[in-house]
């Protein structure tokens, strides 16, 4: 039998949210007893979020074409790893691996956690240039296919993932379209224990006593539904209502614009550390996940969600992709985009609030089960024992 004792994570941005993929795998495999390195490139200024410092993070400055070529000649003997786990089918960690593959004969995992093409229009997406624009593309200091991001090298991509030996993926939408073992992110259920939370204490130490909080402790985008929960409290319209809002979006303004109409309802909150967001998380009353129903969230797995499950919340969410499943029973499901059906499930579970909470101790469970460091560490055993 195959021993392996060290994991190479290659990240194709390390400034991107791709690293907090990275990490819950690398946490799962440390588990399983392997050493693990994340490599990779950093496009941005800095890294995404800052990793445990027991989590070796290295990087090479990220560059666009043709300097990108040097610097993969320079990574690649960093690559030490005997097993190369590429996060993403990006050229800047797949198409690395799979060179590293060809040099060293090193297995190689792929791994899925969002259709990337969903955000250029998914099967529909095509790249026919004329030849003017095709030579500016390709020569122009800021030429489109300078970018190694660029949606052509994705399509590239996903043409050659059955070079690598095992792949996994995020949720059931990705493995009926690539194949792979299903390895949904998991949630240190130890750190998100609601046993170790009291809420109103939490509620008190966020200047929350006062209100009723469905909270979303996430970014702000327009898929992500909360247009709609605000709609819902507009027609709700009682006054110790609030949505709370964590972090704000470091994409974009769309949190200050949802604050311009919305404000009278709206808590938000800055982004806290890692090992805080269970005490935030407990002092919410409901957990809010409402996506919208669009290509890009059918692919995804809102970690959101395992978020509330874990610290025992109710959780109301949409019938969107994976999400039906994931919380199965526990949870209160509306259709996506309908303010109506959200205005009443919260006035359903406020009502009936004792009841609610049971809910959320089933879907803790259901959470340690499924969804945690544990369960996801399992399926990798399985993976590796294959290769």
């Amino acid at each position: 039998m195959k021993k392996f004792s060290k994991i190479s994570l290659l990240v194709s941005d390390l400034s991107s949210a791709a690293i907090l993929r990275a990490y819950l795998i690398a946490t799962a495999l440390i588990k399983l007893g392997y050493e693990v390195e994340i490599m990779g490139f950093l496009f941005g200024n800095n890294l995404y979020r800052n990793l445990p410092l027991e989590l070796k993070v290295s990087y090479f400055p990220g560059k666009n074409f043709p300097d990108f070529f040097g610097q993969v000649h320079d990574f690649l003997p960093k690559i030490n790893g005997d097993i190369i786990y590429a996060i993403k089918p990006q050229v800047a960690s797949f198409g690395v691996a799979i060179l590293k593959k060809i040099f060293n004969k090193k297995p190689l995992i792929l791994d899925i956690d969002d259709w990337e093409m969903s955000w250029h229009g998914g099967d529909n997406w095509r790249y026919h240039p004329e030849a003017k624009q095709l030579v500016r593309d390709l020569l122009k200091s800021d030429g489109a296919l300078r970018n190694p991001h660029h949606p052509l090298y994705v399509k590239w991509m996903e043409g050659l993932i059955n070079q690598a030996d095992a792949v996994t993926v995020h949720t059931k939408f990705l493995q009926q379209r690539f194949g792979g073992a299903f390895v949904p992110n998991g949630k240190d259920t130890s750190l998100f224990d609601p046993a170790e939370y009291d809420a109103e204490s939490s509620r008190s130490r966020y200047g929350l006593s006062e209100y009723r909080i469905l909270m979303f402790p996430g970014a702000p985008r327009p898929y992500k539904g909360l247009e709609d929960v605000l709609i819902a409290l507009d027609k709700i319209n009682q006054p110790d209502l609030r949505l709370v809002i964590v972090g704000g979006s470091p994409y974009d303004d769309y949190d200050r614009q949802l604050q311009q109409q919305w404000g009278r309802w709206i808590v938000k909150l800055p982004k806290y550390p890692a090992d805080v967001m269970p005490d935030l998380v407990a002092a919410a009353h409901i957990v809010v996940v409402p996506q919208r129903d669009t290509p890009e969230t059918r692919a995804q797995f809102p970690l959101k969600l395992t978020d509330g499950m874990a610290m025992a919340k109710p959780i109301l969410s949409t019938r969107v992709g994976d999400i039906p499943e994931i919380v199965a029973d526990t949870g209160y499901l509306v259709e996506p985009a309908c303010p109506e059906q959200l205005a009443e499930k919260i006035q359903f579970i406020f009502h009936n609030l004792e009841s609610a909470n049971q809910q959320g101790i089933k879907a803790r469970q259901r959470c340690v089960e499924h969804y945690s460091i544990e369960a996801m560490a399992s399926t990798l055993k399985s993976v590796i024992a294959k290769l």
